[in-house]
């Protein structure tokens, strides 16, 4: 599955690090990391992630063949 994070959105709240913690995290200056890519056992992590951002900045979409 493809994860976008609008960054311009994001205001690292950081709901989705607790919901996917092997998918998103914070750096060193409390910005938001995430991988981009994420294997289907981790689906339901990251679309809780995606429905929890408070300003929706993630968006989950099947991989691109």
């Amino acid at each position: 599955m493809q994860i976008t994070v609008d960054m311009n959105l994001c205001e690292s709240h950081g709901q989705c690090v607790f919901a996917a913690p092997e998918v998103f995290s914070f750096d060193d200056d409390d910005y938001l990391v995430h991988r981009g890519e994420a294997s289907d056992a981790l689906r339901d992590k990251v679309e809780k992630a995606a429905a929890v951002c408070p300003v929706r900045a993630i968006s989950v979409s099947p991989d691109q063949p």
